[in-house]
């Protein structure tokens, strides 16, 4: 059996989060975006390791109560085995430690997985964002959480 490790992010793991970026979006975040995001008061990542090797990470920037939800990311050799909805569920009881009521996130309108995680997790769609996304151009669904 796998060993699954959900924790907060750290400086260390932002080069292999980079890299999964790499391997899943159009336009990826660089080990430097992450590094900043990091050394922000306002922003709270965690990291998912699966037998020691980073597999996954989400994050949020936080405005009072509120917090926008920035990355969702699973490394494609291991999707669909519950690592995303795990670590968003773990995500949003450390965001309500750190008094976030309310979660937004913007998701790509094809993204029918996401979408279907997202509502599984009691989000609900709040709007649309029209041409959000560049490569390739695309809306983006936005979706809320009121926890």
């Amino acid at each position: 059996m796998q060993e699954i490790r959900i924790e907060r992010m750290q400086p260390a793991d932002a080069l292999a989060a980079a890299s999964i970026e790499k391997e899943l979006f159009g336009q990826p975040w660089s080990c430097e975006g992450f590094l900043s995001a990091l050394a922000s008061q306002d922003a709270f990542y965690l990291s998912v390791f699966l037998d020691g090797k980073l597999v996954g990470y989400c994050g949020f920037y936080q405005s009072f109560e509120e917090a926008e939800i920035t990355n969702v990311a699973v490394s494609p050799s291991c999707q669909r085995r519950g690592i995303g909805m795990r670590m968003l569920e773990e995500l949003i009881r450390c965001g309500g430690k750190r008094g976030v009521e309310r979660y937004i996130l913007e998701v790509r309108i094809s993204n029918g997985r996401a979408i279907r995680l997202y509502e599984k997790l009691g989000f609900t769609k709040a709007g649309v964002r029209r041409g959000f996304y560049e490569m390739p151009k695309e809306d983006a669904l936005i979706m809320c959480l009121d926890h």
